[in-house]
């Protein structure tokens, strides 16, 4: 058989896998109406816990990300806080040298005139 008609077969056979699979599965539901029930109710139990478990997944990942993004935004604060008390620090220092230049040409003003 050449390369195109195993292929071929390949999907034939799960073509008619999947369509025996439905069809066994609305049968089984006509004929047995309690186990429909069972199942209908099983499935919406499920859908049910999966619900609530992703939204406490969804609650705890939204409260860590809450308090990911508060420890950055303090660091940032007490970031911005000491490159302003370092900035202030420079500025106090310049100051108190232009002071010194200051004093130092009155001075030397003095003693030449």
């Amino acid at each position: 058989m050449d390369e195109r008609g195993r292929h071929a077969g390949d999907y034939r056979l799960l073509t008619g896998l999947a369509l025996g699979s439905v069809v066994g599965a609305g049968v089984t539901l006509w004929l047995a109406p309690r186990a429909a029930a069972e199942i209908r109710a099983w499935a919406v139990d499920t859908a049910r816990s999966l619900g609530h478990a992703a939204s406490e997944r969804y609650r705890d990942a939204r409260l860590r990300l809450g308090e990911t993004v508060g420890g950055i935004a303090r660091k940032g604060q007490g970031l911005r806080n000491n490159a302003f008390d370092k900035v202030a620090r420079v500025a106090h220092g310049v100051e108190a040298g232009a002071r010194g230049v200051q004093h130092f040409a009155v001075d030397a003003k003095k003693k030449v005139g």
